[in-house]
C-alpha cells in the first residue's frame, strides 16, 4: 500500500493541486471543485475551453459523475488498464472545465495513482506541464516544471511516450450494441485496435 500522507490529502482539499505518477505520463491531480480547477487551470495556463479528464479507481467510482453503461465496462475490460480515456454522459452539468455534460474519465493503473483516487476521490487527470510545453518523462521534473513544492509531489516512475487513448461513446440505435465510438486522440491504443474491436462486437 502507497503511503499518501495526511498533508497532502488537506492541501487538495483546500483547492491544491498535486503532481503524480500514472501508467502513462505524470499528471497533475486535484479534486473536482472550483478552487481546486482555478489553481490547476492557472498553474497550467490553459485555456478554460480546453477540458481536463478525471481519474478515478474505478467506473464504480466514477458513476458518482457519469452514466457508466455496461458497454463501457465491457469495452475498458478488453483493453490495458489505464490505457483508455472514455468520454461519457454526466449525471449532472459538471464545471465546464471537466466537460460540463460530457465527461472524460480514466481509470487509473498506476498503484500510487489508484491509491491518491481511493483516499480524496475522482481527481483531474491532465498531463503535469504547462499548456503547449512537452511533458517531462517524470514526475519530479514535472513538478519543477510547475514549480510546485515537495509536499505536492508524490514521485514515481512513468512509462513516457503517448498519453491514453481518448474515446467518446455515445448512445446510438443504428449500431447493434445501443453505442458509438468515437476516437477523439490516438494514444498507447493505436486507433485500428479500436476499430477491430468494434468490427467483432457488431
Amino acid at each position: 500500500m502507497v503511503e499518501i500522507s495526511a498533508e497532502l490529502c488537506q492541501l487538495l482539499e483546500n483547492g491544491g493541486v498535486v503532481a503524480y505518477p500514472t501508467s502513462t505520463l505524470p499528471g497533475l491531480g486535484c479534486l473536482p471543485t472550483k478552487e481546486g480547477l482555478d489553481t490547476l487551470f492557472e498553474m497550467k495556463k490553459r485555456p478554460d475551453d480546453q477540458p481536463v479528464s478525471l481519474g478515478v479507481t474505478s467506473l464504480k467510482q466514477a458513476s458518482k459523475f457519469v452514466k457508466v453503461p455496461q458497454f463501457a465496462i465491457s469495452l475498458l475490460d478488453d483493453f490495458p488498464l489505464g490505457s483508455i480515456t472514455l468520454i461519457l454522459d454526466a449525471k449532472n452539468t459538471l464545471d465546464s472545465r471537466l466537460g460540463g455534460k460530457r465527461v472524460a474519465v480514466r481509470v487509473f493503473a498506476d498503484p500510487i495513482a489508484k491509491t491518491l483516487a481511493e483516499m480524496v476521490g475522482p481527481i483531474t487527470a491532465t498531463s503535469a506541464n504547462p499548456s503547449g510545453v512537452k511533458p517531462s518523462r517524470t514526475v519530479s521534473l514535472a513538478a519543477q516544471s510547475l514549480n510546485l513544492k515537495p509536499i505536492s509531489v508524490l514521485d514515481g516512475e512513468c512509462p513516457g511516450g503517448k498519453g491514453s487513448t481518448i474515446l467518446s461513446i455515445e448512445k446510438n440505435s443504428l449500431e447493434k450494441a445501443g453505442f458509438s465510438v468515437t476516437i477523439m486522440r490516438e494514444g498507447v491504443v493505436p486507433q485500428a485496435d479500436v476499430v477491430s474491436w468494434m468490427m467483432k462486437i457488431r
